[in-house]
């Protein structure tokens, strides 16, 4: 029977708020919106990590950033829908300061209001 691999330990409530503390500096952010390829970057919030006294390397950065995101953005799709019930997932707040204005986060739509400006 081949070895199990390792599962890294469950992430506590002050890691990952430190996690969010970091991903959501204007620095992280800009660094990750300007390159396709990011790893470096997650190399860079491991490190901060490190700082602050959390052992998580940078796959376990990535990975948890990809859930925080998604838990966020199936929350904000859950709340766009009318005569659905509250959504909210764990750190919402905290997540949609940093996501909140992210245009890739939910589809943006368009409303008319049919009012024209006068000139």
């Amino acid at each position: 029977m081949p070895p199990r691999a390792r599962r890294a330990p469950v992430w506590s409530n002050g890691e990952l708020l430190d996690l969010i503390a970091v991903w959501g500096e204007e620095a992280v952010q800009s660094q990750l919106r300007s390159s396709w390829r990011n790893f470096d970057s997650f190399g860079q919030i491991s490190r901060a990590m490190i700082e602050r006294g959390h052992d998580r390397d940078a796959m376990q950065c990535r990975i948890k950033v990809k859930e925080l995101r998604s838990a966020y953005r199936k929350a904000r799709e859950a709340n766009s829908r009318s005569g659905a019930p509250p959504k909210t997932c764990r750190f919402y707040k905290e997540l949609d300061a940093i996501l909140g204005g992210d245009p890739t986060t939910v589809p943006s739509t368009t409303v008319d209001t049919g009012e024209q400006e006068e000139e």
